[in-house]
């Protein structure tokens, strides 16, 4: 198996961009504004598809209309060395925990925590904290979200503007 980066040209990138923006748009829709047939969209997804280049489908949905309403990054320390294969089976046991990565500097990883209330959240964090091999964590509440357009922010991407090299605006 080659270790390359697939290719894909600029027609390619334009339908990445229209999906970006809306995934719900028709192939016919996509094929439309970057003058393709809707077969030939088709085609050209599902061979991205099988690159590895889109990786899936989905719904951005806002944290707090399911009541998740406290938001908190939590840096993680460990005693030793703690593989990230046993971090991921920790994070993967938190529900609240929408994003985990090791990093560097001084913490081992750090956490995205969605809690409904900040004695939800003292709770999961009293959860990790149980570990045995988590030495301490250090936590960062969010406040506001300074980038509100932001996944992170709990809000799908705005469609990119008409501009040379991305799909205009399908919606």
């Amino acid at each position: 198996m080659s270790s390359r980066p697939p290719v894909f040209d600029g027609l390619d990138r334009k339908i990445i961009t229209a999906l970006t923006a809306n995934a719900r748009s028709s192939f016919a829709e996509i094929g439309a504004a970057i003058g393709l047939s809707a077969t030939a969209v088709k085609r050209r997804v599902d061979r991205l598809r099988e690159a590895g280049v889109i990786t899936g489908f989905t719904a951005m949905v806002k944290p707090s209309a399911l009541g998740w309403r406290t938001e908190a990054y939590v840096e993680v320390y460990c005693e030793g060395a703690a593989p990230p294969r046993r971090l991921a089976e920790v994070v993967r046991n938190h529900p609240e925990i929408s994003a985990a990565m090791t990093v560097t500097g001084g913490a081992d990883a750090l956490l995205h925590v969605r809690a409904t209330d900040v004695e939800h959240f003292e709770e999961v964090l009293e959860r990790i904290r149980t570990e045995p091999f988590i030495r301490k964590t250090i936590s960062y509440m969010v406040l506001s979200h300074l980038l509100p357009e932001s996944p992170e922010a709990g809000a799908s991407q705005p469609a990119p503007k008409d501009t040379p090299g991305h799909a205009p605006d399908m919606r």
